[in-house]
C-alpha cells in the first residue's frame, strides 16, 4: 500500500480520446471511413487521402517495422481499440511500417505477422505492461521461430510516465476532480490482470508508487487473477481506513474480460482501460526507438528492462 510523502499541485488532465467504447471501424452507410485488416495486421483505408497540410512522409522506408503485441481478447472491443491505438502511432511517425500480431485469441497471430516479415527488419513492441511470461517467454520463442527475420524485443510498456499520464486521463474521464487530489476519502485502486512473475508484481507497485504520486492519495495494486488482493477486498480495506472515495484505475490496454471484472467492482467510479489514449501512442513509439537505440545487433533478440 502507497501512501504519498508530499501533496504536490494538480496538473491539468492531459488530452484524452475518449476511444475506450469506439464503435466498430468496418462499418458501412454511416459514412465511417472503411478500412482492411489485412492477414498481418497491416491496416489497409480503402479510401485514404492525406491531409493537404501533412507532408509526406520519407523516415519510414528504411527504418525496421514496428510489429505491435498484443495479447488478444474474445471481447470484439479489444481488437478495434488496439487498432485506434496504432491508427495514433501511424499519425505520429507517418510512413513507419505498423503491424499487429497476437500472442493468442484475435487474428493474426504473430506467427502469421512476422511471416509477412521475412527478409526484413522489425521491433516486437509488447502491448503490455510488465514483465511476465508473455514477455519473457512467449515473444522470445516466437522470434526464434521466424529466423528469416532480425529482430528485437522492445521493453513492456510499464511502467512509465507515460502510462501515469494516461491513467490520470482515464480517470478524470471516470469523475476524479481537483478536490479529490490529497483528500482522506479519496483512494485508487490499480486494478491489473495478475501474473505468478514475481518482476510482473513489481512493475506494477512500481506503477502504483507513480500515480500515487500524481494523485496525491494512496493506491493500491490489485488483481484479477494469480496474485492478490483482489479489486473487491482492496476496496473493503479502503474503506475501513475511511477511503470511501475510491476509483479503480483499469491497468489494462484494452477491453477484456478482466478489465470488465473488476469495473464491475465499482461500476460508478472505474476508469476505462488505457486505449487508444495519445500518451500510449507516444509510448509505444519511445520503447520502439529504445530499442532500436539498443547496442545489440539487430539480428540478436534483445530483451530490454523496463525502464
Amino acid at each position: 500500500m502507497t501512501e504519498p510523502a508530499s501533496e504536490q499541485p494538480l496538473q491539468p488532465p492531459p488530452p484524452t480520446d475518449n476511444t475506450a467504447h469506439l464503435p466498430a471501424r468496418v462499418t458501412g452507410p454511416l459514412g465511417v471511413q472503411l478500412s482492411l485488416v489485412s492477414r498481418n495486421g497491416t491496416r489497409r483505408p480503402m479510401h485514404r487521402t492525406r491531409h493537404p497540410d501533412r507532408p509526406a512522409a520519407d523516415n519510414g522506408a528504411s527504418a525496421p517495422a514496428l510489429v505491435a503485441v498484443a495479447h488478444g481478447s474474445r471481447d470484439p472491443q479489444a481488437l478495434r481499440t488496439v487498432l485506434a491505438l496504432l491508427d495514433r502511432v501511424r499519425d505520429l511517425r507517418p510512413g513507419l511500417d505498423v503491424r499487429l500480431g497476437h500472442i493468442e485469441l484475435n487474428a493474426p497471430l504473430l506467427p502469421d505477422t512476422l511471416d509477412g516479415l521475412r527478409g526484413a527488419e522489425a521491433v516486437l513492441v509488447p502491448l503490455l505492461l510488465g514483465r511476465g511470461h508473455h514477455v519473457k517467454h512467449d515473444l522470445p520463442t516466437a522470434t526464434a521461430a521466424a529466423p528469416g527475420v532480425r529482430t528485437r524485443i522492445a521493453a513492456p510498456l510499464g511502467p512509465h510516465p507515460l502510462l501515469v499520464e494516461a491513467l490520470y486521463g482515464r480517470l478524470v474521464e471516470a469523475g476524479w476532480d481537483a478536490a479529490d487530489h490529497g483528500g482522506r476519502r479519496a483512494a485508487v485502486v490499480l486494478a491489473g490482470a495478475g501474473s505468478r512473475d514475481p518482476d510482473s508484481a513489481q512493475d506494477t507497485r512500481r506503477t502504483a508508487r507513480l500515480l500515487a504520486e500524481r494523485l496525491g492519495v494512496p493506491v493500491v495494486p490489485a488483481y484479477a487473477s494469480a496474485n492478490t488482493p483482489t479489486v473487491p477486498a482492496a476496496l473493503r480495506a479502503l474503506a475501513a481506513r475511511g477511503r470511501h472515495r475510491a476509483f479503480v484505475a483499469s491497468y489494462f490496454t484494452a477491453p477484456g474480460r478482466f478489465a470488465s471484472a473488476c469495473a464491475d467492482a465499482v461500476p460508478h467510479r472505474a476508469a476505462a482501460p488505457l486505449g487508444a489514449h495519445p500518451a500510449m501512442a507516444r509510448l509505444v513509439l519511445h520503447r520502439y526507438d529504445q530499442a532500436r537505440a539498443a547496442v545489440a545487433p539487430a539480428d540478436v533478440v534483445s530483451l530490454l528492462a523496463s525502464a
